[in-house]
């Protein structure tokens, strides 16, 4: 998810991604489109990162809902409130 102040940001033109996407929930009446950014972690290799990106005003920027768990690996260590993101480049032998 992205909110629309974040994707003009970032220099998205609404009107060129033609690609809708249709949101559930509490966002269900809100118009979305298909966003496709390069996007870096860290110090992590730079990766194809999509998102449902939002007109709706007050949206969080959440990492996962397309394609981020398939670009990287996440380790949540609950007892110790951190997370480790690794490169799934990194992981596969």
């Amino acid at each position: 998810m992205l909110p629309y102040e974040v994707g003009l940001q970032l220099g998205a033109d609404w009107d060129r991604q033609t690609t809708t996407v249709r949101l559930t929930g509490n966002l269900a009446n809100e118009p979305a489109r298909v966003l496709t950014l390069m996007g870096t972690v860290g110090a992590l290799p730079p990766a194809r990162l999509v998102f449902a990106w939002t007109r709706a005003p007050s949206v969080p920027v959440i990492l996962g809902q397309v394609n981020f768990f398939m670009e990287f690996d996440v380790c949540f260590y609950r007892s110790r409130s951190l997370f480790e993101v690794k490169s799934k480049s990194a992981t596969q032998g």
